[in-house]
């Protein structure tokens, strides 16, 4: 899977060299390519902004570097996401269907976003990653980017996924691991037993029991497949 990442700021990618998505890159299943809009700027000092139309706070990225730097990585296998507090808020199957395309180009905002006919243009899809507003599209970039690649073929194994957050509709079960007995704290007894039919019975129980009290939004009264 190819993913272009259009920034004013590439050093914010340095998290991309490191742990999961690192080795991803590195075994060839993920190439992720850094592009600086500057770099296709036609202003002799770098200037990437300018005041918007009717006035108001703040400036807007200038259109010419974001139209350039998009069509130098664009085709028609292409789909451009722009990270946008506007936009579709992120989630579990969104990041599954993302994982699903053969190129995907971010387009990360600054200032107070980019120009509308950019969207437009490229048919970009705004996503959001949630009702807040960040100073930048790098953040957002980096989360969506890390959680679809972990559906990418071969960057985690398939039982890794099968049972985590959201995977099934809920929240995952309690984790545990040595010391059996931790701060006077023991491990469930079940977790020990061996029994295995026991084991992923407590943990759907655990599963239901958290889901319902920290995200009762998710909880259907049973579980579903994205």
């Amino acid at each position: 899977m190819k993913i272009d990442v259009l920034t004013l700021f590439p050093e914010s990618f340095k998290p991309f060299e490191e742990s999961i998505i690192s080795r991803a890159q590195k075994k060839g299943l993920l190439e992720i390519n850094i592009i600086n809009i500057r770099d296709f700027t036609k202003d002799k000092h770098k200037k990437c902004d300018d005041t918007p139309f009717g006035g108001g706070a703040g400036m807007l990225m200038s259109v010419q570097p974001v139209f350039d730097a998009v069509k130098s990585v664009w085709d028609e296998s292409s789909k451009v996401i722009y990270p946008s507090p506007s936009g579709k808020v992120f989630n579990h199957s969104m990041a599954k269907q993302f994982a699903q395309q053969e190129h995907l180009i971010f387009i990360c905002g600054h200032y107070e976003g980019i120009d509308q006919r950019l969207i437009e243009i490229f048919n970009a899809e705004e996503v959001s990653i949630g009702d807040y507003v960040l100073t930048g599209g790098e953040l957002p970039a980096m989360v969506i980017i890390d959680s679809l690649s972990r559906f990418v073929d071969g960057v985690l194994s398939k039982d890794s996924l099968n049972e985590e957050s959201f995977s099934n509709g809920l929240l995952e079960y309690p984790q545990y691991t040595r010391p059996q007995i931790f701060e006077g704290r023991a491990v469930p007894e079940v977790l020990l037993s061996g029994n295995h039919a026991e084991i992923a019975k407590w943990r759907k129980t655990k599963a239901i029991e958290k889901t319902k009290k920290v995200r009762p939004d998710l909880f259907k009264g049973e579980t579903r497949e994205d």
